[in-house]
């Protein structure tokens, strides 16, 4: 592997100009690493971003989808269309930092095992608060998951490269070799837990993610859809149940079904009624209802 091997950076637009403006902004200047592309895939805004991205970075290539093919499709787009030996997949809700992809090209350089390596995370809105510093398992009764050191402040407590269970979604750098043995993101999720199948996928196929805490990006969290909208409290919902159909074998499977029906469902449902948020009780039952309509698909 050469000293700077090519690195495709990928983010995804929708509807969120300002936002991606911002971004590359961002990657102009405090990108330190000599060897990047940056493709900017358009999951099919109302208004097309094309020369406003362009006139901010010039050399960016900007893919314009025919439809909103949500984060999975999209950044499948933008993977086809990378020439990189390695692929950083970023939300355009993030900030860089200097040394950011040379910290990360490094995990790949120590380790041959490694599949997908992720930056340290830091509220962008709260610089010096962790978000992430690695993933904690899913846990088998609710289908969720913590980030690790979440919330606490940065005192170099998680300043230690090691495997984490599951890549974030927000900045990862990916393998091109792993990803044509992997394949490519999981389209059926389309928003939210396609990371973490994807991470699964990766380990079964003898990779591991790493944690590498050189590396340091600023988030700004939920740009696109919003920290709380019923878009959201449907993919939650439908995802969860999603994932674990996937990848939780049976009595795993079952456990968990007993504690969504008898703890989950009641409490939410409960939750929204009280909170006056029928849209996303409406939304929550949907995301449910889905499962009863639709086969798990492994493609």
């Amino acid at each position: 592997m050469s000293d700077f091997p090519l690195v495709s950076i990928v983010t995804l637009n929708w509807n969120t100009s300002e936002v991606t403006c911002e971004f590359l902004i961002s990657i102009k200047q405090h990108n330190t690493y000599p060897n990047i592309e940056v493709i900017i895939v358009d999951n099919n805004s109302q208004e097309d971003p094309t020369d406003l991205f362009k006139s901010v970075y010039p050399k960016a290539k900007i893919i314009r989808n025919q439809s909103n093919l949500g984060f999975s499709g999209g950044n499948n787009i933008g993977i086809k269309a990378a020439s990189g030996e390695f692929l950083f997949i970023v939300n355009n809700d993030t900030e860089f930092t200097p040394h950011l992809i040379e910290s990360l090209v490094e995990v790949f350089n120590k380790h041959d095992d490694a599949g997908i390596a992720c930056p340290k995370f830091h509220y962008y809105f709260n610089k010096g608060t962790i978000e992430y510093a690695g993933y904690k398992p899913v846990n088998i009764f609710t289908g969720r998951n913590g980030m690790i050191g979440s919330g606490e402040q940065d005192k170099g407590q998680y300043d230690v490269m090691n495997k984490t269970n599951y890549a974030h979604g927000g900045a990862m750098m990916v393998s091109k070799n792993a990803i044509k043995k992997v394949g490519l993101l999981p389209e059926q999720f389309f928003l939210y837990y396609e990371e973490l199948d994807w991470s699964v996928r990766f380990k079964k196929n003898g990779y591991s993610i790493y944690f590498q805490p050189k590396g340091l990006i600023y988030h700004k969290e939920s740009m696109t859809t919003g920290k709380s909208s019923p878009l959201k409290t449907f993919y939650l919902t439908r995802n969860r149940i999603l994932f674990m159909r996937r990848n939780i074998p049976f009595p795993g499977l079952g456990i968990f079904f007993v504690y969504f029906i008898v703890f989950t469902i009641p409490k939410n449902s409960i939750s929204f009624l009280l909170k006056r948020q029928t849209d996303h009780l409406k939304s929550f039952w949907k995301g449910i209802w889905w499962h009863f309509n639709h086969n798990v698909s492994f493609r």
